[in-house]
């Protein structure tokens, strides 16, 4: 049986990328509800934040001596400064850490990705955030909802700048596994929770469409995938497991230390 057609991407809804392994990687862009959820916890954390250094710049301020007043000046400086760290630095800071999420983002589920599937790196965040200057013009991000709107991609000015694109993170659960994984013995960890959730999404669509695919290209697509896990997994020396063999006990391993079916 061929598989299923693949629909082309439109505005919003689904993004489909065609990875170099010839599999497709789905991802259900976040729309404007899910993000501004996202951005009003994150505000909130960055509005607790600021309190404190305020609160700490009063107190400073106020164990100044009366000759030393004059330093008032600089404490002001400092603070602006250090509020543009935390309104910028902030995001930058998360997603560069947590592979494309904030606080706010990771309890709504959303994540920050490559437009071609890939994770961001920390240059992406930095070009995206620092664009939050001209998308929140001229006031509650106008100009950024315009952007998500009109964008093929629902992808603000800093998304096109930085090529990054904001989808819903399934998690492993939504993927119903239709195939059996083989008995992988007992005591032994390949390291699944080192690969990224896109590398998972990656095997997991790879096990889910194998049948379809052509014995050359299955083997094939199989490899290259193998070949770019493999340097995240712990193998044991010496072993001689096959490729799908361990693409299926490292689908299984991510799901049980997940405690999902």
């Amino acid at each position: 049986m061929p598989p299923n057609p693949v629909p082309p991407p439109g505005w919003g809804g689904q993004l489909t990328i065609e990875t170099p392994e010839q599999t497709s990687l789905e991802f259900a862009v976040a729309g404007i509800g899910s993000r501004f959820l996202a951005l009003a916890l994150d505000t909130l954390i960055q509005i607790a934040i600021a309190a404190i250094v305020i609160l700490a710049a009063a107190l400073v301020f106020r164990a100044l001596p009366g000759s030393l007043s004059t330093a008032g000046v600089w404490i002001g400086a400092l603070v602006l400064a250090v509020f543009f760290l935390i309104y910028y630095g902030y995001f930058i800071f998360f997603e560069a850490v947590w592979n494309g999420q904030t606080l706010g983002k990771r309890a709504v589920h959303i994540r920050v990705i490559k437009d071609d599937g890939r994770t961001i790196q920390t240059i992406d965040s930095v070009g995206r955030n620092l664009l939050r200057i001209v998308d929140q013009l001229p006031i509650l991000y106008a100009i950024g909802i315009a952007s998500v709107l009109l964008s093929r991609k629902s992808q603000r000015l800093g998304d096109l700048v930085a090529g990054t694109v904001v989808v819903h993170e399934r998690a492993l659960a939504d993927i119903k596994p239709i195939w059996q994984s083989a008995p992988v013995a007992e005591g032994v960890r390949y390291g699944s929770e080192r690969l990224t959730p896109e590398e998972l999404t990656l095997v997991e669509t790879f096990l889910n469409r194998r049948d379809a695919l052509e014995a050359s290209v299955r083997y094939n697509t199989a490899e290259q995938i193998v070949t770019r896990i493999r340097p995240k997994l712990l193998i044991p020396a010496g072993s001689a497991i096959g490729n799908e063999t361990l693409l299926e006990a490292v689908a299984s391993e991510r799901r049980s230390a997940a405690r999902y079916a």
